[in-house]
């Protein structure tokens, strides 16, 4: 009886582990070069509206791409950010529209993409800046090339 109470109160006050979404690279092409990424692959409702919430750190080349099923407007917010991003807004064809660099912490501001786009990548603060990062250059993903072979 004890045994079976014991795992009853474990499973039931132990906090869900978080789960492993799929890891992919991206590469991002700017003029001065190429920069490839390993990012989680958000693609679901769940999984996109979770985010990296709760993360306390991102390493340098690491990101979290967020899929759409069809180009459309998309919002974003930094509620339960602990870090610092640059969104990034992705075109169906690859095309960076719009970049929004340095976004504040825990902020319930919204950030929207300013036009019909299919992904967003979120990578640490400052990451745009230090590749170089402009609207017009191109995110490379099987998904986009996908997306536009549609």
């Amino acid at each position: 009886m004890c045994l079976v109470l014991a795992f009853v109160v474990a499973t039931t006050v132990a906090p869900a582990s978080a789960e492993q979404l799929k890891r992919e690279s991206a590469t991002i092409a700017t003029a001065g070069g190429s920069h490839t990424f390993d990012v989680e692959i958000a693609d679901r409702a769940d999984t996109r509206s979770q985010g990296l919430m709760f993360r306390k750190q991102l390493g340098a080349r690491e990101g979290m791409l967020f899929f759409y099923d069809r180009e459309q407007q998309i919002s974003m917010w930094m509620r339960n950010t602990y870090i610092s991003l640059d969104m990034v807004f992705i075109k169906q064809d690859g095309s960076v529209h719009r970049i929004q660099e340095n976004t504040e912490p825990f902020s319930e501001e919204v950030i929207l993409s300013g036009d019909a786009v299919l992904a967003v990548l979120e990578v640490k603060a400052g990451t745009a800046k230090e590749i170089g990062l402009r609207p017009g250059d191109t995110v490379d993903h099987p998904r986009f090339k996908a997306a536009t072979n549609n």
